[in-house]
This record gives structure tokens, C-alpha cells and sequence, in this order.
């Protein structure tokens, strides 16, 4: 897959990096992300992975652009306001770069949908703003055997870890699921949602970006990723701090007694 002069300055600065160089580029142009919001997080997402030159994006986002939205949502400019998202995203990352392919999908991802999406990308990254998408999501990767990247965001907090359930680590334990971190989400109405909190919108800037990294992370291979490992961001006192979690031979999902094998759980609106 030659690149064009265009294309080799574009990403000169990639391509001069020993950890990435041509072959990893090479790996970015040739590679599908599927990124499931447009939102705080999926906005950043988006435009680093473009800007990156990863090949192929695929965007689900059913949402429409609102004047609040712009506060943190960089990818969408005030002139989009009632837009559909998924055009609005189009857009920008066109603009950023013209060698990028996005293909929309203007419908909210769901138990029906889901493993059709996946199975069409070689990582995921999920930057949906509720629970019941969130484990969707990672149920659905570890059964179609997908990396996948997830954040979410809190008011002047965020997190970010790397799911690959499908493997192994090096001492032959299985690799974690979102489950082994979270076994079951919240009591609904226990965690107040973005518009009765608030949200920091820098912060989902900086959380997408380090989401954007773990995917060009787990596309070209370098260093050390968050494979087992959540990221936790506290922008009142500019902390991070990195909690190691392992493999849970409890999990429904990968544990000594599977219980979820497909996402029939979801279809009945359950987080099983």
C-alpha cells in the first residue's frame, strides 16, 4: 500500500518515529476503527485517528448536534447545531483529511446491530455516555475477539483502560474483560448524567486523545498499554494514577463458568 508525496509529508512526523516509522503507518492506512459516540469523547477520538491517518473510521452515533454539545465536542461547529452528528463528523474529518474513508451509521448501536459493526473493524473504541452501551460494547468484543479502548467521563473525572479478552497475557492467564473490572453497572440513577453534573470539557478532550493513543497503540504495537490497567484521571488535583486489575475466573463472559454467550441479555434491555 504505497503512499503518496502528499501523504509522506502528512505523516512525516510518524514516519520519523523509531517505535511507528513506514511499516506502522503502513499499519494506521490499512486499519478499521469503529467508534461508537460523537460525543466528548468520540469528537477527539475521531480527529486524532484521522489526523493520525488510520484508514477506515466507523462512526455510530444517532444524536443531533445541540448548541450545549459544543462546549467539549470539538469535532461539530456552531453552524452544525441540529445536524445529525454522524454529518457534522463527516465534515471535519474530511477536512482534516481527505485520504481518511468514514463510513456513518446515523442509528444507536444495540444487541441487534452490534456484532455486525464490530466484525467490520480490528478496534473499537467506545466513548458512549451510559452504562447499558458501555457493556453492550465490551460484551460484544469479547465474542467477536476485538480489542477494544473504553473511557468515560465524569464531572472532573475520567478513565480509560484496553480490553483484549480474545488473548492471552504473557503468563498464559487470560487476558481481563470490562467485567472482571466492573462485574455489573451501577444502581440506575446512582451516577447523575452529563447534563445534571456537568463535565469538564477539557477533560474529554484530554481522555479522548489518551483513547485515540491506546487504538494507535493496539494498530502499530509499541510499548505498553493499559491492557489490564485503568487510567484514572482526577483533573481537580491533576492526578493520574493507573489501577492493575487481572483476570476474574468468575466472569460471565471468559470465566470458568461462562454464562454469556451471545447478547440475547441485551436484547431483553438487561445488563445480564
Amino acid at each position: 500500500m504505497a503512499f503518496s508525496p502528499e501523504e509522506i509529508e502528512r505523516y512525516a512526523r510518524h514516519i520519523v518515529l523509531h517505535d511507528v516509522g513506514g511499516p506502522g503507518q503502513q499499519k494506521l492506512k490499512a486499519a478499521t476503527v469503529l467508534v461508537v459516540g460523537a460525543g466528548g469523547l468520540g469528537a477527539p477520538v475521531l480527529l486524532y485517528l484521522a489526523a493520525a491517518g488510520v484508514g477506515r473510521l466507523i462512526l455510530v452515533e444517532d444524536d443531533v448536534v445541540s448548541l450545549s454539545n459544543l462546549q467539549r465536542q470539538v469535532i461539530h461547529r456552531t453552524q452544525d447545531v441540529g445536524r445529525p452528528k454522524t454529518e457534522s463528523a463527516r465534515d471535519a474529518v474530511h477536512a482534516l483529511n481527505p485520504h481518511v474513508e468514514l463510513i456513518t451509521h446515523a442509528v444507536r448501536l444495540d444487541a441487534g446491530n452490534a456484532l455486525d459493526l464490530i466484525a467490520q473493524a480490528d478496534v473499537v473504541v467506545d466513548g458512549s455516555d451510559n452504562f447499558s452501551t458501555r457493556y453492550l460494547v465490551s460484551d460484544a468484543c469479547v465474542l467477536a475477539r476485538k480489542p477494544l479502548v473504553t473511557a468515560a467521563l465524569g464531572a472532573f473525572d475520567a478513565t480509560i483502560t484496553t480490553i483484549r479478552a480474545h488473548e492471552t497475557g504473557p503468563d498464559g492467564t487470560p487476558n481481563p474483560t470490562y467485567r472482571c473490572l466492573f462485574p455489573e453497572p451501577p444502581p440506575a440513577g446512582t451516577v447523575p448524567a452529563c447534563a445534571e453534573a456537568g463535565v469538564l470539557g477539557a477533560l474529554a478532550g484530554l481522555a479522548g486523545a489518551l483513547a485515540a493513543l491506546e487504538a494507535i497503540r493496539a494498530i502499530v504495537d509499541f510499548g505498553e498499554g493499559l491492557v489490564g490497567r485503568l487510567l484514572m484521571i482526577d483533573a481537580r488535583s491533576m492526578r493520574f494514577e493507573t489501577l492493575s486489575y487481572g483476570w476474574d475466573p468468575e466472569n460471565p463472559l471468559t470465566g470458568e463458568g461462562t454464562r454469556i454467550t451471545d447478547l440475547s441479555a441485551h436484547r431483553r434491555g438487561a445488563a445480564a
